[in-house]
Parts: C-alpha cells; sequence; structure tokens
C-alpha cells in the first residue's frame, strides 16, 4: 500500500497555523483527522528530530493522563510493536496494531498495560516525516465494539505525515521572545522514583515545570506539558538497564519559545539496585538547539558551517581559507542561508538562530553585514 495525499482541508489546516500557535494546530488537526479516520483517543506529539524524544506542542484527548509514565515506560524499556523508533525508520512510518501483531493484541506490552485496561481494541500509530527527520508521532485508538483501522485509512494518516511534519517543523522556526533575567538561567533539579513518580524537587524545578506545562503542571491529572518530563525519565531508566544507549537528554520549546534542556540520569542503590533518577532542567544554551533550528530552516549542512562561521564572527575571506571554498561559493551559501530565514545581514542571521533563543536583548535586527562581505 501507498501513502494517499492529503486531504485539502487537513493541509490547510496545517498550513494555516504553521508557526503560529503549536497547541491551537494540534487541536485544529485533531478535528480534520477525527472527519478522515475517525478515532476515541488520540495523543498527538512534536519531536526532537535529532533524538526522537516528544517534545512540545502535545495534545492528548480520549486518554487517560494518570497512565502517561506506563506509557513512556513501555516505549523505552519494553519490547513492542510499531514502538516510534521503529515506525521512524520503516518504509510506510504508519501501522496498526491489530496488523502488526497478526490480530492477536496481547502479544503487545502497550495493550495489555494501557490500551486494554482503558477499553481500546486497536491503534494506529504513525511517524511524521519530512526531510529525512521525523518532526512528530500521533498515536490513535479506538474502543472495543468499533471497527478496526483500515489499510486505507493507514494509508491517510500516512500521506498527512509530510505536511504535518512541515507544520510541526515550521514551529521550531517561528520567533520567540521569552523574558530574560538570572533567575530564569539557574538549573533545577528533581528527583524521581523507581516508577517514575515525583519524590522532590527545588524551586528552580518548579519554575521550570510551570513553563513547560502552566501554574497546574502538578495537577493530579498531568496536562501535556509534562510528557516530555515523563519520556526523559523513563528513557533514563532504559539507558541504565542496558536497553537504551546515550543519555537520555531533549530540547523543549516551551509555550512562551524559550528553550529548554531536560537530562536525566538513573542512580544505581549501593548494592546495585536501580535507584532514583534525578532530572536536571535549565535554558539551553545555543549550541544545543542551533543545529534543531538549522534543521527546521532545512539548511544544508555546508550551509550549517557557513553559518556558525558567521556566528564566530569570520569574515568571508576567513570562513573561504577554513572550509577550503571560493569567497564566491561562501556568498552563495550565505545568500541562500539569508533566504531561507528570511533575513538581510549577518546580525539578524545570528541573532534568530542563536541570540534571540536565549537573550532577547543581544538581537538587533539589521545591524551586522551583509551577505557579501
Amino acid at each position: 500500500m501507498t501513502a494517499s495525499p492529503p486531504p485539502d482541508a487537513l493541509r490547510r489546516s496545517a498550513q494555516a497555523w504553521e508557526g503560529v500557535d503549536g497547541r491551537a494546530m494540534l487541536a485544529r488537526l485533531a478535528g480534520e483527522m477525527r472527519h478522515l479516520v475517525p478515532f476515541d483517543g488520540g495523543a498527538w506529539f512534536a519531536t526532537d528530530p535529532a533524538t526522537l524524544m516528544p517534545t512540545l506542542p502535545a495534545r492528548v484527548e480520549g486518554m487517560d493522563p494518570g497512565l502517561c509514565e506506563v506509557y513512556w515506560t513501555g516505549e523505552f524499556q519494553q519490547q513492542d510493536v510499531m514502538l516510534y523508533r521503529d515506525l521512524a525508520r520503516s518504509p510506510r512510518g504508519a501501522d496498526t496494531l491489530l496488523h502488526a501483531t497478526d490480530h492477536v493484541p496481547d502479544r503487545s506490552h502497550r495493550y495489555r498495560e494501557f490500551l486494554r485496561p482503558q477499553g481500546f481494541v486497536d491503534e494506529l500509530r504513525a511517524a511524521f516525516r519530512l526531510g529525512g527527520h521525523t518532526w512528530g508521532v500521533l498515536d490513535l485508538v479506538r474502543e472495543t465494539g468499533r471497527a478496526p483501522f483500515t489499510a486505507a485509512e493507514v494509508d491517510t494518516v500516512a500521506g498527512a505525515g509530510p505536511v504535518i511534519a512541515g507544520a510541526l517543523r515550521a514551529i521550531l522556526a517561528s520567533p520567540s521572545s521569552p523574558e530574560s533575567d538570572a533567575h530564569r538561567e539557574t538549573p533545577g533539579t528533581a528527583i524521581f522514583d523507581r516508577d517514575g513518580a515525583l519524590v522532590s524537587l527545588d524551586g528552580q524545578a518548579e519554575f521550570w515545570f510551570g513553563e513547560l506545562a502552566g501554574p497546574d503542571w502538578d495537577a493530579p491529572v498531568p496536562p501535556p506539558g509534562m510528557v516530555a518530563v515523563a519520556s526523559v525519565v523513563a528513557r533514563a531508566a532504559a539507558v541504565a538497564s542496558g536497553r537504551e544507549r546515550g543519555a537520555s537528554t531533549s530540547r523543549v520549546r516551551a509555550a512562551n519559545g524559550r528553550w529548554i534542556s531536560l537530562h536525566a540520569s538513573a542512580t544505581r542503590a549501593t548494592g546495585g539496585a536501580s535507584g532514583l533518577t534525578v532530572l536536571v532542567l535549565q535554558s539551553a544554551r545555543s549550541t544545543q538547539v542551533a543545529p534543531i533550528i538549522a534543521e527546521a530552516y532545512t539548511l544544508t549542512p555546508r550551509e550549517r558551517e557557513v553559518t556558525e562561521a558567521v556566528a564566530r564572527g569570520r569574515s568571508n575571506a576567513e570562513i573561504a581559507r577554513e572550509l577550503c571554498l571560493s569567497a564566491h561559493t561562501v556568498r552563495d551559501h550565505l545568500t541562500s542561508v539569508f533566504a531561507k530565514v528570511g533575513v538581510s545581514s549577518r546580525g539578524e542571521l545570528v541573532a534568530t538562530l542563536f541570540a534571540d533563543l536565549y537573550d532577547p536583548v543581544l538581537r538587533r535586527p539589521g545591524e551586522g553585514l551583509a551577505a557579501g562581505t
């Protein structure tokens, strides 16, 4: 089966909300998708294209938010069908639970622990891919008594993937203007138990949780903004057990445009048993976020190298020597970068890709040199 072209209504919804408000865009897309592929519950997550970790915006409806830890623990610590990382690498990028388990859903840990207790009988998952990267994932479910998802419906969701991925990518590149002060530059620390439940935190962690999920971040029903926290904590335990490799980190763009870095590490008790998980949250550094912004603007590897050199204050002649290019080629690359980012000077370029993400005071649109110098 091949993916179907995205319906016009869904395409218009994605394009109309690009770079405006992520939560509103997902709500609009969910409404359009429900007309095309009826569902009883759904979860939409933007993802970090480098790590596939869920970030913001996020939307969860018709599912029990209290099972958030169960959901992400299963994603990172269990062998299962249709894990997001596997869908991101699959040719189709979408599948259903019944198809993946040969109509024996009990084979799936996620079905036994998450879906069946809520009365769901089938699930359709998809990865939203564009430009060689995954910018979001989707999970739709149907209740017992409803007809299973069809192959045609899978094709519809898969066909919509690039359009939705483009909208999520545009959100990452949209302008931001968060406040900047010393209080917001201080890291915060939170401690979680082996089940992913919050044990303790300091005042700064409380501030960062508020940035991610709003003032009700600690409500009995966790808001969608806490998804990034739950997933990073769950993956840290998987890394400690050897099921996952690398650090458990994520870069999250909060609703106010501020980029936040999350890093979780699971400890071990003296006897070797699993211990607590420590989560550190802080304002993301430019070196952490610039690559994802470059991906959002579809810069080529060479264009990124030229842009990084500009950020270091190099002239065209110096960039040409460093990268073994002609000065004319450097100018061409910069002209292309300016067009993609929508700026007209080096100062605007650096401010857009670096400074204005972390310290708006540094942004001085129009200052700096043009591409040809």
